[in-house]
């Protein structure tokens, strides 16, 4: 299993970014898959989640900003997001599991064994 993440890069605020991960060694429409974040000096944390069965799970921080998406031709997991405001700062990290995972376990960290290097996305003011 191998997640690249790529996308990432410096916005101002209120701003987009379509972050994608390619996926290989593996089927990505039969796992769950989602995007993680970790900010400097804080825990990484879930941001979006899209189980096998194509549902999707969001962190109320983002909710009505980030889109998470997957085309399963490509392989490949995407994150747009909308109306970038500074808290976004982070680097992201693209995550996968054999699903399904329960919906209130989804955006946990714990919950994900497969992890991509990560890519930096920061907003400023």
């Amino acid at each position: 299993v191998q997640l690249v993440e790529s996308g990432g890069g410096s916005v101002q605020s209120g701003g987009s970014l379509r972050l994608s991960c390619a996926a290989s060694g593996f089927t990505a429409s039969r796992y769950c898959m989602g995007w993680f974040r970790q900010s400097p000096g804080a825990k990484r944390e879930g941001v979006a989640v899209i189980d096998s069965d194509g549902s999707t799970t969001y962190a109320n921080s983002v909710k009505g900003r980030f889109t998470i998406s997957r085309d399963n031709a490509k392989n490949t997991l995407y994150l747009q997001m909308n109306s970038l405001t500074p808290e976004d700062t982070a680097i992201y990290y693209c995550a996968a599991e054999g699903g399904p995972i329960p919906q209130l376990f989804r955006l946990l960290v714990s919950q994900y064994n497969y992890w991509g290097q990560g890519t930096q996305v920061t907003v400023s003011s």
